[in-house]
């Protein structure tokens, strides 16, 4: 029996994810050409040689790499993570273990390659790939019986993928696993789901480790972290809440991360026009942010290779709350303030409050054990450094305090979140 790895990234490549607190997801591949979400393979159960036709069609000749990297930078996101290769088999790089490939496409072009080289320019936001441990095209994992191969050439050809994403694109920040859902069984004849075997997590998490110290492991798997995983993380959903019905709530002590996407797809959907605002995005920023968790947002880009312009304008608003209000959430900690319409954050003995609803005048924190002296705290607002009057409160107040109070002039409240600094 294989001994399991208790390896993980390296301190320096675990804080520099905890400090990010924001990055980009991108679904992009064959099934943007359909324009009907990256799960049409499956859900219009398309046979595989009808689905490798689109491959003849993908030419993607708006794709600007420095583009897409200017518009994470423009929102604040420090990183991208991209899918290499989705459910649908299909590798968004220039592979050596596949002829479906985008290089085998009309764009003839290693997208990954261009993005890498982008991030690499300017140098403030980093890569990280997407990689799908089920296949729906490839034989050995769906089809082995007919072809013949065995579990172990899946294995392979998954590790072997995973290794030239960690040797060919220079420093990465993640590899990102998904396809792999225990709390979700599917019937044993559906082969869309079903794994041949394990997928010997222990040598493909070493393998990352040794190869990318610095890079994070995350695999979404909604279930409690196994061992040599980095990361924790929740999707469409703020860690312990599972909304989304599918999530654990149980948190682990790792670093955490929330991946959500714009609208209601992952991969483009022409028909999903409910793109949340940008005042709904940095609440959720800020609310993944106050229980320690990075915001994963996603993008999905069209088939011509654009993010759409809705998308586009959305993460920029964020990117300018960020530019006033960056502080309160990059190097962030979770808060250990409770409050009202609002949540907090922390570095060291400065606390940041956000106020997530415009027209909230005062904030009351009943909970001041966070502070050794109450009495002593001073607030103002980040951004303009404006002094604000803190009263503490109690019933003989001023002598003995058990609530502290802050207001904020109406005139110098953000409508998308006001943050008030405590010190």
């Amino acid at each position: 029996m294989t001994t399991i790895t208790a390896k993980q990234a390296s301190p320096n490549g675990l804080n520099w994810f905890q400090d990010a607190r924001f990055g980009m997801f991108i679904h992009w591949g064959l099934y943007s050409i359909l324009a009907r979400q990256e799960w049409v393979m499956h859900i219009e159960c398309i046979p595989v040689p009808e689905y490798e036709k689109l491959a003849a069609q993908f030419n993607p000749t708006r794709f600007n790499a420095d583009e897409w990297v200017s518009i994470a930078a423009d929102a604040g996101q420090k990183y991208i993570v991209i899918t290499s290769r989705h459910h649908d088999g299909f590798s968004m790089y220039d592979t050596a273990l596949s002829d479906y490939k985008v290089t085998n496409t009309p764009f003839k072009r290693d997208p990954i390659a261009e993005l890498a080289a982008a991030c690499a320019r300017r140098g403030d936001v980093k890569l990280g790939f997407y990689s799908s441990l089920l296949d729906w095209h490839h034989p050995a994992y769906r089809f082995r019986a007919e072809s013949g191969l065995a579990w172990a050439d899946y294995i392979g050809f998954l590790h072997g993928q995973v290794r030239e994403l960690c040797t060919n694109y220079g420093e990465i920040m993640t590899v990102w696993f998904d396809g792999d859902w225990p709390r979700h069984p599917f019937d044993d004849s559906n082969a869309y789901f079903k794994p041949g075997g394990s997928f010997e997590y222990e040598a493909l998490y070493d393998l990352i480790h040794s190869l990318q110290p610095h890079a994070v492991v995350h695999n979404n798997h909604h279930t409690a972290p196994k061992p040599g995983e980095d990361i924790q993380g929740f999707e469409q959903d703020l860690p312990g809440s599972n909304l989304a019905g599918f999530n654990t709530t149980e948190v682990a002590a790792l670093p955490l991360e929330v991946c959500m996407t714009l609208n209601d797809h992952w991969g483009y959907c022409e028909a999903d026009h409910n793109h949340k605002t940008a005042r709904h995005l940095i609440h959720l920023l800020a609310r993944s942010a106050s229980v320690g968790a990075n915001y994963l947002l996603n993008v999905g880009p069209t088939a011509l290779g654009e993010i759409l312009p809705t998308h586009a304008s959305r993460l920029r608003e964020m990117g300018q709350w960020l530019g006033q209000f960056g502080a309160s959430i990059y190097g962030t900690r979770a808060g250990a303030l409770a409050f009202a319409d609002g949540v907090s954050t922390r570095k060291g003995d400065t606390h940041y409050l956000h106020m997530l609803h415009h027209n909230t005048e005062c904030v009351t924190l009943k909970d001041l054990s966070a502070f050794s002296d109450p009495a002593a705290v001073r607030a103002n607002l980040l951004g303009d450094d404006t002094p604000l009057p803190v009263a503490l409160l109690g019933d003989d107040a001023p002598l003995i305090g058990n609530r502290l109070q802050i207001c904020i002039p109406p005139h110098k409240r953000h409508p998308h979140n006001t943050v008030v600094v405590l010190q």
